[in-house]
């Protein structure tokens, strides 16, 4: 299996090139030359297998000839042993032909533990095997930063450094990433918003001589890795409810794209996916999209779902690449728009590719808040305000295929707006309760490239 850059001018990758690479060097994302298939009587034999199992049968086409079967099953079961509940992600019955994924049962309580703690065994490898050390940047709207600090401290090869927005993360994601004391953690605070930090993490990786000086290495969703370790609880939730004889429909919380790009992912891997909702708070940028046409930047809104408070969705680029045939030029112009109006117009017959799958749906904020109170008082149970959007989109959706909810964070991470909603505190599990009352560790460094740079390369232990 190789890579190709969205843009069409960086060089052709392996999958452990691409997974630490990151951003590809012409600014573009890295994707499977072609997206590989699995059989249908392979999907139905799912059935009553591990989670570990399924991904690592749903991983193994991507990763080429640089991991055997038997190391990635061994890897697969490794990252996924410390999670608190033996299904990894499983399904709880909500209403009628609505289900709720939970994502949220591993060491952070959200569902980038899923990808991250993969990811991080990977790399781990990866670098062991060519005696290498990284430097991993990444950027935060809350719940990444911690499941990589978490997926990545202490360890020997890598030192990380997590952007994330000051004043914009729930007390709980702030105190996950700041809490943790290993010497090859920074969790730095930066005076704007999530798209701030992102655009300078990319600007990092676009600076080869700095990149080159540090070995950079990238853990958000802009990392392909990421996407692909997602894509397996498609697979998992799909069979659990009759798949792949049965469609199913997915609504999914949505900030950068990358999650649900990896259902659309499974989608062309051969599972039967009727829709796919991008849910989406009042920074609505792909609703948007989708109604008009038009990408057009607006400004950002913080919001009680701060991981969703986004309007540079940066996995959307590789949508687009599929919409547009693969072909890179059309991308690089759209990105280049992007860059100097805040904005681009979509091809009518990309556009039109684009809806035959997805849906888009606003849930503003109070809604959100009612949800969670109606969803409580009727069945029980506590969304966190990613998941009520999520379960609000899905109750948009036409048609009479099950739909699952991506729930995305466990409702202790955002205790402020659960108890608003519901008047309940929702308590932490108590590994999780007793690390956030340890000191933090926040660093503060100013909104700009060049500070940003010169604090990195005097920390990180990567030799010059």
């Amino acid at each position: 299996m190789e890579y190709i850059s969205t843009r069409g001018a960086a060089p052709v990758l392996d999958f452990e090139d691409t997974l630490l690479a990151g951003l590809a060097r012409d600014g573009g994302l890295y994707v499977p030359q072609n997206w590989p298939s699995l059989p249908t009587e392979q999907i139905k034999a799912f059935a009553g297998q591990s989670y570990a199992d399924i991904a690592t049968q749903v991983i193994k086409p991507f990763t080429g000839d640089c991991v055997s079967e038997a190391e990635l099953s061994e890897i697969t079961h490794r990252a996924y042993g410390g999670f608190n509940h033996p299904q990894i992600a499983p399904l709880h019955h909500l209403h009628d032909q609505h289900y709720l994924l939970e994502l949220f049962h591993g060491p952070t309580l959200a569902f980038k533990d899923i990808a991250m703690q993969l990811l991080a065994v990977l790399m781990d490898r990866a670098l062991a095997r060519r005696n290498q050390r990284a430097t991993i940047v990444g950027a935060t709207s809350g719940d990444t930063g911690g499941a990589a600090i978490e997926a990545f401290r202490g360890a020997d090869a890598a030192d990380i450094f997590i952007l994330y927005p000051k004043g914009r993360v729930s007390d709980v994601q702030r105190k996950q990433m700041t809490t943790p004391d290993e010497p090859n953690v920074h969790a730095i605070a930066i005076d704007g918003t999530f798209d701030d930090c992102q655009a300078l993490v990319k600007d990092m990786f676009n600076h080869a001589a700095f990149r080159d000086r540090v070995n950079l290495a990238g853990v958000n969703s802009i990392n392909w890795v990421r996407v692909m370790a997602q894509t397996v609880y498609y697979f998992t939730s799909a069979v659990a409810l009759g798949g792949p004889e049965t469609k199913i429909s997915f609504s999914v919380p949505t900030g950068n794209f990358g999650d649900i790009f990896a259902g659309y992912v499974a989608k062309q891997m051969g599972l039967p996916i009727d829709r796919l909702m991008i849910a989406t708070n009042v920074n609505d940028i792909l609703a948007r999209t989708l109604a008009t046409g038009a990408y057009t930047m607006g400004d950002v809104v913080a919001t009680s779902s701060p991981s969703m408070d986004i309007q540079i969705s940066s996995n959307f680029e590789r949508l687009l690449f599929d919409a547009a045939d693969r072909d890179p030029a059309v991308v690089s112009t759209y990105m280049a728009a992007l860059k100097s109006d805040h904005s681009f117009i979509i091809a009518p017959d990309q556009l039109h590719k684009i809806r035959a799958l997805f849906d888009a749906h606003r849930v503003d904020q109070a809604h959100t808040s009612d949800l969670m109170q109606q969803v409580f008082a009727r069945y029980a149970y506590l969304l966190d305000p990613h998941t009520a959007v999520g379960y609000g989109a899905a109750q948009a959706l036409n048609g009479d295929t099950p739909v699952v909810t991506l729930a995305t964070a466990h409702p202790a991470k955002f205790p402020d707006a659960v108890v608003k909603a519901t008047g309940i505190y929702p308590e932490p599990p108590a590994l999780v309760a007793e690390a956030l009352k340890r000191p933090e560790r926040e660093i503060a460094v100013a909104n700009d490239l060049t500070q940003l740079e010169e604090f990195i390369a005097a920390h990180s232990r990567v030799s010059a």
